[in-house]
């Protein structure tokens, strides 16, 4: 049975949800669409009257409403302005909101579920589909209520006319209602497959990316354009079908709409001949029929729009599901961190078996063993990052299972081998964006090693590590890391052949700062430890 949290996680958001959260600009948008819609049913009547007087041979008339349409047209093209301007304010917003939530989803995952996913994935959401929620669902909004506010006006225009147009109007809208129903299932399944396709060509041409010097320097170079090209095909085909459908809906739309504008073009005519309204009004009904007809037609597209952005929307969590935090802060370690019995296995591999040991409060432990003995897993198992384990794990008695992910991993610092560095300065990388004393900052750099390097790099800490630290060494990326986690002051740090980069000299450094810290709980995770070595560590722990 799912919990109450499971059971907020599978809510999803929708259009709506959006639209009534940013109201306000929505509104501001939709306003200059209301009044440029009653303008170009203005225009047509005073068009109308123009057309009236030429035939009464009105002069003073005649110059009279050519001033006025003048004056309409000018106001309209304020408008429009207008209109641009604070629709795409309001999309802005919209797609801000929609990143924004796209990302406490993200936060929201536990680590397997990010991982299985792939920032490929994660990339896709960002950029290709906010930019298919804007085509398929903001902008479609916004030229929905254009159309319908063009229909509305359209016929308040036609009822100065004579009656028998609304109502002819009613009649023909109600039919090409029908028509668009037949095609909304096949443009929702083929939007849920254009979604589909473009997340999976995105991953697939984030690994061509990734592994195009590998390609290159093994002569594969037709491998990665092969590769790109099917990539781009994947996500080319299921957009061509979508078109086809939209096409094909649009034709049988556009046969109705042609045949109701056709009748009601001859019912106008009927009556100017049958003297029921003014001869004028001939050219002023033609063109908002015109109007109310491509209104219409418009409308069932937006609809069958709107149906192919809902698998867009139906990906994000309602983000109060991503924004708990979880209860009362957890306190620091207190006493150990007790396992007992811990089993873990990789799709069936077992990789640990029935493990119990015992982490004291400020003790100072060693991982040895060789590589795949589970030393790296044991560290992620620590963190919470892979909960589908057997046996127990206790933080000061309380079992891993009933602790916040999150909350857990405040309480800790991991440093891995294969560090990751943001492309800013070394110092935002070390920070994270926190204040710190100049006194905090001084201490990481010293017990870190990085003092020596800052001396040799003329921006010292402002230097721009470039793309995933690339303008520094595997030495002084692992140095920034470890700056990092002193820093923060985490009463658990654990590291997983985190100065395996170092020199000699600049490792002693740095573990002796770690080993002499009284209040730090140290797990190290090593191939390879002296004699001497292993001597300084309150416990060494062979696995494997």
């Amino acid at each position: 049975m799912k919990t109450k949290n499971e059971r907020k996680e599978a809510q999803t958001v929708s259009m709506s949800y959006y639209l009534k959260k940013f109201w306000r600009p929505a509104l501001a948008a939709s306003l200059p669409l209301l009044a440029m819609c009653g303008g170009q049913a203005g225009a047509s009547l005073a068009t109308a009257q123009l057309f009236q007087t030429v035939f009464e041979g009105d002069m003073e008339g005649m110059l009279w409403w050519m001033v006025a349409l003048s004056g309409i047209w000018l106001g309209l093209m304020g408008l429009s302005a207008a209109k641009e301007l604070l629709l795409s304010r309001a999309v802005r917003k919209l797609n801000n909101a929609l990143r924004g939530d796209m990302a406490a989803g993200l936060l929201h995952m536990t680590h397997q579920e990010y991982h299985r996913e792939g920032t490929g994935e994660a990339l896709s959401r960002f950029t290709n589909e906010v930019n298919q929620a804007e085509t398929l669902a903001w902008r479609p909004f916004f030229q929905l209520v254009e159309m319908a506010a063009t229909a509305v006006f359209s016929v308040l225009a036609l009822l100065t006319i004579h009656w028998s147009l609304v109502l002819a109007a009613v009649l023909t809208t109600l039919l090409m209602l029908l028509v668009p129903q037949r095609f909304n299932r096949p443009m929702e399944r083929l939007g849920e497959v254009c979604a589909k396709e473009q997340a999976s060509a995105t991953g697939k041409l984030r690994d061509l990316l990734s592994g195009r010097d590998v390609l290159r320097s093994f002569g594969r170079e037709a491998r990665f354009s092969r590769g790109v090209g099917s990539a781009s095909d994947q996500i080319e085909k299921p957009r061509f079908r979508l078109a086809c459908v939209k096409g094909l809906a649009g034709a049988a739309v556009g046969c109705v709409n042609l045949l109701c504008q056709v009748l009601i073009i001859g019912l106008v005519g009927f009556l100017a001949i049958g003297g029921y309204t003014q001869a004028g009004s001939l050219a002023a009904g033609g063109n908002l029929c015109g109007m109310l007809h491509s209104a219409l037609g418009n409308i069932a597209g937006l609809l069958l729009s709107f149906s192919s952005a809902r698998p867009y929307f139906e990906k994000i969590p309602l983000p109060s599901a991503g924004g708990e935090a979880g209860g009362q802060p957890m306190p620091p370690l207190g006493q150990d961190i007790v396992l007992e019995g811990l089993s873990f296995q990789y799709e069936g591999k077992p990789v640990l078996r029935d493990l119990s040991l015992r982490f004291s409060r400020g003790g100072k432990y060693a991982l040895t063993g060789p590589s795949g003995c589970g030393k790296s897993t044991l560290l992620k198992l620590l963190l919470g990052w892979l909960p589908d384990y057997q046996g127990s794990v206790r933080f000061d008695g309380r079992d891993l299972h009933g602790l916040p992910p999150e909350q857990l991993q405040r309480q800790m610092s991991y440093i891995e081998q294969n560090v990751f560095l943001f492309n800013t300065s070394i110092r935002d990388n070390i920070t994270l964006g926190e204040e710190f004393t100049p006194e905090q900052l001084d201490r990481a750099l010293r017990d870190s090693a990085l003092a020596g390097d800052l001396a040799g790099m003329p921006a010292g800490l402002d230097t721009v590590v470039g793309e995933e630290g690339s303008s520094l060494s595997g030495g002084q990326k692992q140095r920034v890391a470890i700056a990092r986690a002193l820093i923060h002051d985490r009463s658990i740090l654990l590291v997983d052949e985190g100065t395996s980069a170092l020199d000699q000299q600049n490792a002693d450094i740095v573990e002796k700062s770690l080993l002499q810290n009284p209040e730090l709980t140290l797990i190290l995770v090593s191939h390879h430890l002296t004699e001497e070595r292993k001597g300084q560590f309150t416990q060494v722990f062979q696995l494997g």
